[in-house]
């Protein structure tokens, strides 16, 4: 019998990657996507081309619905005439920057849209897994406060610190900034953890690190390495925001994310939680990541600076993946960040 499978932001960087990977695997694809995104940061953050090429290249097995993931009525309909062997839930308001603009439109998509999720999926399709992308951002600035060393490049963790490997899942969630973003994760995030706590649901939370790839819609607000590719390979002016650039992300492509959640699938659990990002084997910092983009487009950014830090941004983030890698020996990284750099340049090179 065939699987399938819910995906909601189907057209956008995980959900796309997530479509390709499971039909690849055969799986019947039901995607939710309203191309909210060209709302929140314009069209040409839109997802529209995306869910093009899912349609036409899986005709037989991709079926698109544009509903808002906070209309319980229209969500109740797609679940009632489909039963789901897994949810993955990718769709949100992803900006902690936008969030502040129209806070309760945050919230509400975040937060009560995952809500409509689980309930349908435990009345609908309880044997379903579920799967949720949170965020680093859950933490909020907690990280900052870790002791950090200014390197000549990037800023860097004391060495002997028990976060060196990277941030693992036992940082508290409680008593930093999170950026309204973030706090709408959390909701969201506690939400999935508690419906597979309190009623047994095949439930796994991924607090991704910079999540990224070729498919990704980058824009100045949400999808930093895309967009930094982007404006220099088209000479757009590009903000460097605080730290003196030498902030550390750890980027994970979209395959390597995707393919964790297949493993979780496989072998699922209730309620678990999962830090999952580029760890030590892919991160940058700002200044490299330029560095690295201009070399390999052979073109010069116009880089600017500016002294004031976003709100809750991270300073130094890499994340520990190893109580994932424990709990699934057989998962590993397909991409080293020079590849995904590489990956993205030549993607957007072709645009």
């Amino acid at each position: 019998m065939i699987k399938k499978i819910l995906i909601t932001g189907s057209a956008g960087l995980i959900g796309s990657e997530s479509v390709n990977f499971f039909c690849e695997k055969d799986f019947e694809i039901v995607g939710i996507d309203n191309n909210y995104r060209a709302y929140y940061f314009g069209k040409d953050a839109g997802t529209d081309w995306n869910r093009k090429i899912l349609e036409k290249r899986y005709p037989k097995q991709y079926t698109h619905h544009s509903v808002d993931i906070r209309d319980y009525s229209s969500l109740e309909i797609i679940f009632k005439n489909n039963k789901f062997d897994m949810i993955i839930h990718t769709a949100a308001q992803p900006s902690h920057d936008w969030a502040a603009k129209e806070p309760l439109t945050d919230f509400s998509v975040n937060a009560v849209g995952t809500s409509n999720l689980l309930e349908l999926t435990r009345l609908y399709s309880p044997e379903a897994v579920f799967i949720f992308t949170s965020t680093n951002k859950v933490y909020g600035d907690l990280p900052n406060e870790l002791p950090l060393i200014e390197m000549d490049t990037r800023w860097e963790i004391k060495p002997t610190h028990r976060y060196q490997r990277g941030i693992d899942e036992t940082m508290s969630i409680d008593n930093s900034t999170h950026s309204l973003f973030g706090a709408s994760k959390v909701a969201a995030d506690v939400l999935v953890q508690e419906y597979g706590k309190y009623f047994g649901l095949k439930t796994g939370v991924f607090r991704g690190g910079c999540l990224t790839g070729p498919a990704h819609s980058g824009t100045m607000l949400h999808g930093f390495l895309n967009y930094l590719v982007k404006a220099i390979e088209n000479e757009i002016p590009y903000t460097i925001f605080g730290y003196k650039g030498k902030q550390v992300r750890d980027n994970i492509h979209s395959y390597d994310l995707v393919n964790a959640f297949y493993n979780f699938y496989l072998k699922p659990r209730a309620g678990e939680v999962y830090n999952m990002g580029g760890s030590r084997h892919s991160n940058t910092s700002m200044i490299e990541a330029i560095e690295k983009t201009e070399k390999i487009l052979k073109k010069k950014g116009k880089i600017k600076y500016s002294d004031d830090n976003r709100t809750g941004d991270h300073i130094w983030y890499i994340s520990d993946v190893t109580k994932f890698k424990t709990h699934y020996p057989d998962w590993d990284y397909k991409y080293s960040g020079d590849q995904i750099l590489e990956e993205i340049c030549k993607a957007v090179s072709k645009k």
